[in-house]
C-alpha cells in the first residue's frame, strides 16, 4: 500500500486542499481515491491591532509556506519519497472579512476577518436596499460601511477579494472566486450564477453618488464553480508556497471555495433537501434549497453551495459551552466525592442518563447563552437554568434540558424554513464535538429538526479534505459527471454512516420545550438588561 502511495505522489496525481480556519492552518493530501493519505498544520491566532481582527500579510504567507512544509514532510516520513509534483491544488478560508488593494497590488488597509462587528450601520442600509438579508460580516458590508465612513482608501480600490482569493491571486495571479464563497461578498443569482444583477446596479448608484472611480463589478473576483479551471500555479507562487524550490510549477487550481462550502462537500451535503449541522462551540445548520425564500429573514444567512445552489444557512454564537460547564461541575462533585472519572466518560454518563429523561424535560427549560445570540435578539451572555416549583427536577431532565438548549436557537432559525418556508429536508449530517458521544446527540438534533440526521466518520476529516476533493474532482472527473454525483460514488460510497430518524415522541417532547424556550426569551433578554 505505502509503495503504492508513494508511486502515485511521484507521477504527480495527488490532489492537495489547505484551508486557513481562525486558529489552524490544514493541508490534506489525497490520493487518486480521496482518501487522505498525509496532512500537515500551522497554528496561528488573529490579532486585535487597532480596533480590528486581523491576520497580518506576513502570518498568511508564513503561515501558508509551513503547513505545505508540515505536509511535505509528513509525505516523506511515511513514504520516503519528495513532494515535487501535485495533480491538483486548492484553496480554502473562512468566509467573508474584507481585504482592499489598489492597481499595483498593495493593501490598502489591514485585512478585516469576519469576526469584526464594526459593519452592522451599513449591513442594516443594505438589507432594506436589496430586500435581502446581508450580514455585518459579509465583504459587502464591510466596504459599505467604509464608504459611510468616509475612509480616504476607498477611492484607490482596484481589487476587493477574501483570504482565500487572496491565496489564489498570489500563486496563480488570477483573480477568481468560487460561486460559495463568492455569495458571502455580495449576494449571488443561482440562476445565473453571477452577482445579482440588479443589486450591483443599486450600490453602483451609491457608488456614483459618492463620486467613486469604479463599478462594483469592476474590482470583485470573476465567479467560477467546482470543477472549472481556475488557473496554474506560477513560477513565482511555487516559489512562495515552497520556499525550498522543490515543488513544480504549472499545477492546475480549483476554485478557492469558502468553508462552508469545503463542509458541505466533506459531509457530503451539497444536493438540494440535505443539510449538514456543525455542533460544538457554535453550532450552525446548512440546507440546501430547492429554490428562493419567499423573503428575508434576519436569521438566516443566503449563500450557495460550490456548484451555486442556494442555501439557507442558520448560524449561533452558542452550543456546548453552557454543557461543558455543567459536566466540569459534576466532575468537581465526583473529585470531591474521591472519584476520578475521565472527561470522556463523565460526557459519556450525563448523555446518556439525558436518554432516561421526560420527552420534554419535564418542564426545565435551560438557555445556553455564555454570549449574544443574534437569532433571538440576547443581546449579552446570560445563561439560565429556569423551572416552576411543579417540574420534575432530576439529573435526567436536567442534562436533557441542556442537550436540548444546544439547539434551541438553531431550531428557532431552522423552523423558519420548515415550517414557514414548507423547505423540504431528506436528510442532515452531523458533524462536531457534541456528536461524539454515541446516538445521544444526534436522536435529539433528529428531533429538533423532525428529519433523519447521520454522522459519518469521514465528518472529522473537515473542511481542508473537503477541499481536496474538490480539487481531485477538477481533474479527475468524468466529462459531465456533477459534483454531486462525483461525491457519491466516488467518495462516499461504502462509507461508514450511522443514521437515526426522527422519534415521534421526541418530536412531540422537544416542541413542548421550543414553546417554552421561546416564550421566556424575554426573561434572559431581562437578565441581560438588570444582570
Amino acid at each position: 500500500m505505502e509503495q503504492r502511495i508513494a508511486e502515485m505522489i511521484t507521477s504527480g496525481v495527488c490532489a492537495l486542499g489547505i484551508e486557513f480556519g481562525s486558529t489552524r492552518i490544514k493541508g490534506v493530501l489525497v490520493d487518486n481515491q480521496n482518501r487522505p493519505i498525509a496532512s500537515g498544520s500551522h497554528e496561528w491566532e488573529n490579532r486585535f491591532e487597532n480596533g480590528i481582527w486581523t491576520y497580518s500579510l506576513e502570518d498568511i504567507v508564513t503561515g501558508m509556506q509551513d503547513c505545505f512544509a508540515k505536509t511535505a514532510a509528513d509525505v516523506k516520513q511515511k513514504y520516503g519519497v519528495t513532494l515535487k509534483k501535485i495533480g491538483a491544488i486548492g484553496f480554502s478560508a473562512m468566509m467573508h472579512g474584507y481585504m482592499v488593494f489598489d492597481k499595483g497590488g498593495n493593501l490598502l488597509v489591514p485585512f478585516r476577518t469576519w469576526r469584526n462587528n464594526n459593519a452592522q450601520e451599513a449591513a442594516e442600509k443594505l438589507t432594506e436596499l436589496f430586500g435581502y438579508h446581508i450580514p455585518a460580516r459579509w465583504s459587502i458590508a464591510h466596504l459599505y460601511q467604509a464608504i459611510l465612513n468616509g475612509e480616504e482608501h476607498v477611492k484607490n480600490i482596484a481589487y476587493q477579494t477574501t483570504l482565500e482569493g487572496f491565496v489564489h491571486w498570489l500563486l496563480t495571479g488570477r483573480k477568481v472566486i468560487g460561486i460559495g464563497e463568492a455569495s458571502g461578498m455580495f449576494p449571488v443569482d443561482p440562476e445565473t450564477k453571477m452577482y445579482h444583477a440588479h443589486m450591483l446596479e443599486s450600490f453602483d448608484e451609491i457608488l456614483q453618488e459618492k463620486n467613486l472611480p469604479f463599478r462594483l463589478e469592476d474590482i470583485l473576483p470573476k465567479i467560477m464553480v467546482a470543477g472549472e479551471d481556475a488557473g496554474r500555479l506560477t513560477e513565482e507562487g511555487a516559489r512562495i508556497l515552497d520556499p525550498t524550490g522543490t515543488l513544480e510549477s504549472g499545477v492546475p487550481f480549483c476554485p478557492p471555495e469558502g468553508d462552508a462550502g469545503t463542509g458541505m462537500v466533506a459531509t457530503n451535503s451539497i444536493r438540494r433537501r440535505t443539510g449538514n449541522v456543525s455542533a460544538g462551540t457554535s453550532v450552525f445548520a446548512m440546507i440546501v434549497l430547492e429554490g428562493e425564500l419567499k423573503k428575508a429573514y434576519p436569521e438566516i444567512d443566503l449563500v450557495t453551495t460550490p456548484v451555486g445552489d442556494l442555501v439557507g444557512m442558520v448560524h449561533c454564537n452558542n452550543c456546548t459551552s453552557d454543557i461543558n460547564g455543567w459536566v466540569n461541575l459534576f466532575g468537581e462533585f465526583a473529585a470531591l466525592a474521591g472519584v476520578d472519572i475521565p472527561k470522556w466518560k463523565l460526557y459519556d454518563m450525563l448523555y446518556f442518563e439525558a436518554e432516561k429523561g421526560d420527552k420534554d424535560c419535564g418542564g426545565l427549560t435551560a438557555y445556553n447563552y455564555v454570549s449574544n445570540e443574534h437569532v433571538t435578539k440576547v443581546e449579552a451572555g446570560r445563561p439560565l437554568f429556569v423551572r416552576t416549583s411543579e417540574s420534575k427536577f432530576n439529573l435526567a431532565n436536567t442534562m436533557r434540558a441542556h442537550l436540548y438548549s444546544a439547539f434551541g436557537a438553531l431550531k428557532v432559525g431552522c423552523d423558519i424554513m420548515l415550517k414557514e418556508e414548507g423547505v423540504r429536508l431528506d436528510r442532515i449530517t452531523g458533524h462536531g464535538g457534541l456528536f461524539k458521544t454515541e446516538r445521544v446527540g444526534q436522536s435529539i438534533l433528529a428531533a429538533a429538526i423532525n428529519a433523519p440526521v447521520t454522522v459519518m466518520k469521514t465528518a472529522g476529516e473537515g473542511g481542508a479534505w473537503g477541499m481536496a476533493i474538490l480539487a481531485n474532482y477538477l481533474i479527475s472527473k468524468e466529462k459531465g459527471e456533477t459534483l454531486e454525483a462525483y461525491l457519491d460514488e466516488k467518495v462516499f460510497k461504502g462509507q461508514e454512516g450511522v443514521t437515526i430518524a426522527p422519534n415521534p415522541e421526541d418530536v412531540a417532547g422537544f416542541e413542548e420545550f421550543a414553546k417554552r424556550y421561546v416564550g421566556g426569551l424575554p426573561v434572559v433578554r431581562a437578565a441581560v438588561e438588570h444582570i
